[in-house]
Order: structure tokens, then C-alpha cells, then sequence
């Protein structure tokens, strides 16, 4: 138990209405369960309601209310552990952008908080964004390697993935799978997605599972898709491109163990990062 596990990555094009999302992202897990066992369902950056990037969304997660709910009741239905994907959550009077993870049984399990927050300045190119998330979002202040069915999972969101002494930290602690759940914008995307998972996953001898928004979500965010499945090795296992989607894969300890030992690498700190 724990040696393999069968993950679904679920690439969609989130809009501002909750029940819109959840409907899509219950209709692929099904349709991946109709396939295969699937034990853990990887899902994107604020999947649950996405906001045109200037205002919060109106349907925030606080505490335990109908929202939270909303997001534990996936896992619960289908029968699968939620990992990665995030939600704007209120926390007093700040709005941050946490993952939401559970396992089966909807039982929570740790959460992560977005620490670097995106801004791009594209006014005068095609796509003519500006995005700027702290005029939205708090930033998170801590790593958190969650630990589940004996893997250890290091949680990333999105612009996290251009801060490799964030994957580097986990890989010290011991992580075997680097999550990024993410909306990257095109531009972005385009220029820069597949070169950052994949260093990462070079660097760190780790499976790393980048699943991203995709298309046209409002007048200001288009994102890229191209979710991503990347092994230790840095070879592209899975990738969604463009469009709503699924696709699933067993990851293998053993072989993540005969890459870190071809490559004679041993889990220890190389260098010392303070997140405080």
C-alpha cells in the first residue's frame, strides 16, 4: 500500500458560478472512475469560482461554511481525495488563495496558502493584461508538505512553480510529488509553462503534477492549459494541451527511487530557506 497510486489530473474552464464548476469537475471524475480505480484527483487554481482578476470573487470559503461544504462534498461523492486545487477563502478581514484538500471520506487534510501572488504588465501586447494579485489576495507565509497514503506531497499554486527554492525546501523534507495547480495566463503559458514544470521535476527527482485553467474565462483571463504530468526523470507522462478534459496515471515509487539513485541523489538539506 502506498508504492503506487493512480491520480487523475482534471483540466477545466472555471467560470464565476460554483455550481457550473463543480458540475464539469464531477462529470470528469466519473468519467475517469468509469476507466480506472482512481484513488487522488489533482484539480487547478481556484477552480471553484475564478473572478476576472480585479475583485474577489463573490462566493468566498470561510470556515466551514456552504462553500467549504461544497468543495468537501466532491470528494465525499465520488469517492476520491481532493489534492491541490484552490479556492478564494476569507479569512477575517484578508482573502487568500488556499488549497482545499481531503481524502475520501471528505476528512480535511493540510492546506497551503499561495505565498508569491502573480503581477504581469502586458499593456501593449496582444493580450494587453495586467494582472496584479495583491491588490486581491494576502500571501501566504509557510510551505506545507502534506503527507498522504505514504506519499509526501509538496503543495505549490501557480506563480509559486518561477520559485524553485520553494520545491527545493520540499525535496528536502522528503517530497516525492510537487503539486502546482495553477491559472497561467497564455502569454505566460506559451513562453514559459512546460520549461518551469519540467525543471522542476528535473531538479528535485520528483513527479510534479501542474494542472491548469484553460480558455476564455471572462473579458480579462485567458489562460493556457497544457496540464501537466512530468516524472522524476522531467519526461512529459501526460499533457491535457487545450480544452476541458481528464487524464490519469499511476505514479510508481519504484521508479521514482531508480532515477534518484541513478542520479545518485540523496533527500537532504542543501541549503538552509527561512519562510518566516
Amino acid at each position: 500500500m502506498g508504492d503506487k497510486m493512480q491520480i487523475a489530473l482534471v483540466q477545466i474552464n472555471s467560470t464565476l458560478d460554483p455550481k457550473e464548476n463543480i458540475e464539469k469537475i464531477n462529470y470528469y471524475i466519473q468519467a475517469a472512475k468509469k476507466k480506472e480505480e482512481i484513488e487522488a484527483v489533482f484539480l487547478p487554481e481556484v477552480f471553484y469560482s475564478m473572478s476576472d482578476g480585479t475583485k474577489p470573487t463573490p462566493y468566498l470559503v470561510e470556515a466551514e461554511n456552504e462553500h467549504y461544504q461544497a468543495i468537501q462534498n466532491i470528494a465525499k461523492t465520488n469517492s476520491v481525495s481532493l489534492i491541490g486545487g484552490t479556492a478564494a477563502t476569507k479569512v477575517g478581514e484578508q482573502v487568500i488563495n488556499r488549497t482545499y484538500n481531503f481524502d475520501a471520506k471528505g476528512n480535511p487534510l493540510k492546506n497551503y496558502d499561495k505565498m508569491h501572488l502573480f503581477s504581469v504588465d502586458l499593456s501593449g501586447t496582444r493580450s494587453n493584461t495586467v494582472i496584479n494579485e495583491s491588490d486581491v489576495y494576502t500571501s501566504g507565509n509557510r510551505p506545507e508538505l502534506l503527507e498522504y497514503n505514504d506519499w509526501k506531497i509538496g503543495l505549490g499554486i501557480c506563480f509559486d512553480l518561477r520559485f524553485p527554492e520553494l520545491y527545493r525546501h520540499y525535496f528536502s523534507q522528503g517530497a516525492e510529488i510537487l503539486t502546482v495547480s495553477s491559472a497561467f495566463t497564455v502569454p505566460t503559458g506559451k513562453a514559459h509553462w512546460e520549461t518551469l514544470v519540467r525543471a522542476r521535476a528535473i531538479e528535485n527527482q520528483s513527479y510534479v503534477v501542474a494542472v491548469d485553467q484553460w480558455g476564455h474565462h471572462n473579458p480579462k483571463i485567458q489562460t493556457f492549459g497544457h496540464s501537466m504530468l512530468v516524472d522524476p526523470w522531467g519526461e512529459v507522462v501526460l499533457n491535457l494541451g487545450e480544452g476541458e478534459g481528464y487524464a490519469f496515471h499511476k505514479l510508481e515509487k519504484e521508479k521514482l527511487e531508480k532515477i534518484r539513485k541513478r542520479m545518485n541523489v540523496k533527500v537532504r538539506d542543501y541549503f538552509s530557506v527561512n519562510f518566516n
